[in-house]
């Protein structure tokens, strides 16, 4: 049997499988709707896996995608040892992470990985009587080398339907990755934020502008997630501190990006910590605080997010008690 660790406060559930590199493979909200998007050819709705689960390394076209919310360094890419040549590998991506458990809290932890010098850890609090949590993570040098790395926290979701993510900040995109394309935005006065509707595409934007929040709308879910940005410092991917990329089934695996083959239609959206250069024993933090609620019909876009709620053309959305 697979282990999983629930973390439950009677508004959120939060389901973490150590094993599958540390992921959040289950986030349940608003009338016990599942906000992520998770393979169900690999995992079943209670998180057992379907088949035998193995580390792996390669190209992207050998990566196992079991969908969720999990944590990687940045940058990305295969052209030198500054870069970090997955999904997939075998420490951070796929190895199996130790677990500790305390009250209203989840403390996961990679295994040290020596191509990269990290280990990695995730710790998710869930306090009581609210819909949102916080996750911490956090990078550490356990090699005998100085190193320079980026958090880089991905959470995929369903791009089915009509739905799609704000941004908050002023309307500067970068196109960082076509495969098939770069997904379409459009700007958002009144905030000002940016919004990437759902669309089949198959590429990534970046936000070197974003101000610390994400919000993304569909299925009747928002899911939000906020995060501290740095104007002084340097980041990952020409200067994106915040990424959406989106994949949908294609006829055949898109070889220019190593055989990648989508399984569904997805939407992902990133968060990236500042580029920090790592003395040995040194680390680095990045912190999400994440919330989860209904998305009310008619609502609008979604304006601003707070620490105790979110601002839509309604009204603020809180949550937890009161208003």
């Amino acid at each position: 049997m697979t282990e999983v660790v629930w973390l439950d406060n009677g508004v959120l559930r939060l389901g973490l499988v150590p094993a599958l590199g540390g992921r959040l493979l289950s986030l349940s909200g608003p009338e016990g709707r599942d906000v992520l998007w998770r393979n169900a050819e690999l995992l079943t709705d209670d998180l057992a896996l379907r088949g035998e689960h193995r580390p792996v390394s390669g190209s992207l076209g050998d990566w196992v995608n079991y969908g969720g919310d999990k944590t990687w360094p940045a940058p990305q890419g295969w052209d030198s040892d500054e870069q970090w040549a997955g999904p997939p590998d075998p420490v951070l991506d796929s190895g199996r992470y130790a677990v500790e458990e305390s009250a209203g809290a989840v403390t996961l932890t990679s295994g040290d990985d020596p191509r990269t010098g990290l280990r990695l850890t995730r710790r998710f609090e869930l306090p009581p009587g609210r819909s949102a949590y916080r996750l911490t993570l956090t990078a550490q040098n356990t090699s005998d080398r100085v190193v320079r790395w980026a958090l880089w926290n991905v959470t995929q979701l369903d791009g089915g339907g009509e739905g799609g993510t704000y941004v908050g900040g002023p309307p500067r995109v970068t196109e960082l990755l076509a495969g098939t394309g770069f997904p379409r935005w459009e700007p958002v006065g009144r905030g000002p934020s940016v919004y990437v509707p759902h669309a089949d595409v198959v590429g990534k934007l970046g936000f070197p502008a974003a101000t610390g929040w994400l919000a993304h709308v569909g299925g009747g879910i928002t899911f939000t997630q906020r995060f501290t940005v740095d104007p002084a410092a340097e980041y990952p991917d020409r200067g994106s501190r915040a990424e959406v990329w989106m994949e949908h089934p294609l006829p055949e695996p898109l070889a220019e990006l190593g055989d990648l083959d989508p399984p569904a239609r997805i939407v992902e959206v990133e968060v990236l910590g500042p580029l920090t250069t790592l003395a040995p024993g040194a680390s680095t933090t990045l912190v999400l605080d994440c919330a989860v609620t209904a998305a009310s019909a008619g609502a609008g876009p979604v304006r601003e997010v707070t620490a105790d709620g979110h601002w839509t053309d309604a009204g603020f959305v809180t949550y937890g008690e009161g208003s």
